[in-house]
């Protein structure tokens, strides 16, 4: 071993360990994007929307991605003196990558218009794909509340199970489909975020229609 430049040699060490560290590092952490795991546990009553972004932040946590602010993707309608809130408005401005690194959008406009949600992209915070329409267990119905192009709906017909605060047979909300395959005739029934209402609002409800209560959650910064 040539000894006479040490500097060198230390440098060397430094960036071949650094290099190791790179290829041994999980790409999880660069997730801006992901599917819950698990619903919940009370229907779609998530206690509000700070309650379903909480449920998104605990779960990012557990799977190392916690130095993010996560939001569920959901919208409200107006109630009383209380306006709507359009889930496009929550989630920040993007880009945003799976857990695997894989670009879903690169904008708010990309994410409505031509974005790249499909089942293998769709992975839950913790890399696995959800059971798409066919399946056994199918779990593709995503709570949104929301339109197409990721507005809320106007008041008056529940589209929200209120507003994300009902769990039993009163009330509907609006679900996407994470694998973008549906029964319905184009562009609602393969719509990623607005394919069709759920039957109620309680955990049983929400399974008939081929969901588990799962969000999308997004890295807002």
């Amino acid at each position: 071993m040539n000894l006479r430049y040490p500097g060198i040699l230390a440098s060397s060490v430094v960036l071949a360990v650094a290099i190791a560290a790179c290829a041994t590092s999980t790409p999880q952490t660069a997730g801006t994007f992901f599917v819950t795991s698990k619903g919940g546990g009370k229907g779609a009553d998530f206690g509000g929307l700070e309650g379903a972004d909480k449920h998104c932040q605990t779960l990012a946590a557990a799977a190392g991605l916690g130095d993010k602010t996560w939001r569920a993707y959901l919208s409200t309608q107006a109630s009383g003196s209380t306006p709507a809130v359009n889930a496009k408005d929550r989630i920040g401005t993007g880009p945003w990558r799976n857990v695997n690194g894989v670009i879903i959008a690169t904008n708010v406009n990309e994410l409505h218009d031509n974005n790249n949600i499909t089942k293998q992209t769709a992975l839950t915070e913790k890399g696995t794909v959800v059971a798409g329409r066919g399946e056994p267990g199918t779990q593709h119905d995503i709570l949104t509340g929301t339109q197409m192009n990721g507005t809320a709906f106007a008041a008056g017909e529940d589209k929200t199970c209120g507003n994300w605060t009902k769990s039993g047979n009163d009330g509907s909300a609006i679900v996407g489909h994470s694998d973008r395959n549906g029964n319905g005739p184009p562009p609602d029934g393969p719509s990623w975020n607005s394919s069709h209402a759920t039957k109620g609002c309680s955990d049983p409800g929400l399974v008939s229609t081929g969901g588990a209560g799962y969000l999308y959650c997004f890295a807002a910064k």
